[in-house]
């Protein structure tokens, strides 16, 4: 696998420049932290070299002067928001951030509940929190947010929140996905800091889009695909342009509120610290990409990666036709299409042959692995061995797990448990293949190689059961599948 970016460089670099934000602000400093501050898998992807933990270790550089605070919407408590990376509830994932973190030695100060307007269901969250110890503060809807500036920046607008008492000098404001409330949670902060004479600052910190690379850079265009629900677009930064000469590039929705952001710190702070939605950035990750023909070859995987999914979604009808378009324009802007994939035209070519669905693995050397259906295995579960095996140097035609083996776990699953699909999946797969690997020195070996299948890609000619797909992103394998049901089945 080849290297693009510099992550010790990256860290070195973003601690250093977030001390320098905190100190022009006179030692406070509220940093807004947008996507995800662990298991940032996207940068990883588009960024190789990026660890997905990199903003955490960033964060650890610096965890006696930091403390986080963790926001999280009523509303999206009310509806019972859930995130689609984890499938769990936004609710649920506070508790899971704040055990994350806490854990790793970084100090949570408090939760905070924004947009609250007497929310039943926020109200006994808030209740659980305080049962479990943290300190939970209420933020409230305020009307004509934002544009309503007069009564934004009084007594009834963000003086009616609660004040968030804060010990660090970097308070870190993340939550568990867009939409949470972070910028008004920070900007209620600054109102009543200088109520209470105290001068503290504002900064932002999204990885996504990288200020300092082009428009049309791929990466930056992987970062639209990953956001074409939201409707994201990257623009350049006009005020940066207006007042430096230089152009940056940053996103539609900081561009379109800057303005009245610009109008908010003057009317908080008597000036506004900031001339550029760029100024606001803290990002340094775009200076730290040491092989650009490496990281924009990943970000176009990682488009037709997207497209694959959107075309998925739109399948089992989590997803819109207008997603799929957006991710094609932007597969046309970079100039990819499918065939640039290799794994999706071996899987196709297996799945013709056989006339039964297939799958293909890329392995990282760039051998091309492929795996059919079988009364034993699935197409998944079969090109996961067969990669295993071809990486482990063990012959095709020999066995790492007996069909002996395999039965009573297909007698179980059909028999007792319901199962109407004899195959293994690929978690019982490896359960079998670990439980062969005891007595079978084969099979232990093949087992050893499963770390090597970590950013692997792979392509399936069918939709794969929730179980498998889990399973292969546990082993973080990149699949993509043909937006296509098995014998038409709607339901795994």
């Amino acid at each position: 696998m080849k290297i693009g970016f510099d992550n010790a460089k990256y860290l070195q670099m973003q601690s250093e420049h977030i001390r320098e934000r905190i100190n022009q602000f006179g030692n406070k400093l509220y940093l807004e932290f947008g996507g995800k501050l662990f298991d940032d898998y996207h940068a990883s992807r588009v960024l190789p070299g990026f660890a997905p933990d990199s903003k955490l270790q960033m964060l650890l550089q610096l965890k006696d002067q930091a403390e986080i605070v963790i926001v999280i919407s009523a509303g999206d408590i009310e509806k019972n928001k859930v995130r689609g990376d984890l499938g769990i509830t936004y609710d649920t994932d506070v508790l899971r951030l704040a055990e994350a973190f806490q854990s790793r030695g970084l100090y949570v100060g408090s939760v905070v509940i924004t947009q609250y307007s007497g929310q039943r269901s926020a109200d006994q969250f808030r209740s659980r929190l305080e049962k479990l110890g943290f300190q939970v503060y209420i933020h409230y809807s305020i009307e004509g947010y934002p544009a309503n500036i007069p009564l934004i920046i009084s007594d009834d607008g963000y003086g009616r929140n609660d004040y968030i008492v804060t010990t660090r000098p970097l308070v870190v404001v993340t939550a568990p996905g867009p939409g949470s409330g972070k910028m008004a949670t920070c900007l209620s902060q600054l109102y009543h800091e200088y109520k209470r004479g105290i001068r503290a600052g504002y900064a932002k910190f999204e990885t996504f889009p990288i200020w300092n690379i082009p428009l049309k850079h791929p990466v930056n265009l992987a970062y639209e695909a990953a956001t074409a629900d939201l409707n994201d677009v990257n623009m350049i930064d006009p005020f940066h342009l207006e007042n430096y000469g230089v152009t940056t590039v940053n996103y539609n929705r900081d561009v379109e509120i800057f303005p009245l952001l610009n109008t908010m710190f003057e009317k908080i702070c008597g000036e506004s610290p900031y001339k550029s939605p760029t100024d606001m950035g803290v990002n340094m990750a775009g200076c730290c990409i040491i092989d650009d023909q490496v990281c924009q070859e990943a970000a176009k995987q990682e488009i037709i990666r997207r497209y694959y999914e959107a075309l998925t979604n739109l399948a089992d009808g989590t997803g819109t036709q207008n997603e799929v378009l957006k991710i094609e324009l932007l597969m046309n802007q970079a100039g990819i299409s499918v065939e640039q994939r290799p794994v999706v035209a071996a899987a196709l070519a297996r799945e013709k042959e056989e006339e039964a669905p297939s799958a293909a693995i890329e392995l990282p050397d760039g051998r091309l692995i492929t795996g059919g259906t079988s009364d034993l295995l699935g197409a998944a579960s079969a090109v996961l061995l067969n990669a295993l095996k071809c990486l482990a140097g063990i012959a095709h035609r020999i066995r790492v797990i007996s069909p002996a083996s395999i039965e009573p776990i297909q007698h179980l699953k059909t028999e007792y448990l319901g199962s109407k699909n004899p195959r293994l999946h690929t978690d019982e797969l490896l359960i079998a293949l670990s439980a062969s690997a005891s007595g079978n020195p084969t099979a232990s070996e093949a087992m050893r190689q499963l770390p090597k299948l970590s950013g692997c890609q792979m392509h399936t000619s069918v939709i794969l059961s929730s179980v498998d797909v889990r399973t292969l992103k546990s082993l973080g394998i990149q699949l993509t599948m043909e937006p296509r049901f098995e014998n038409k089945r709607r339901y795994h």
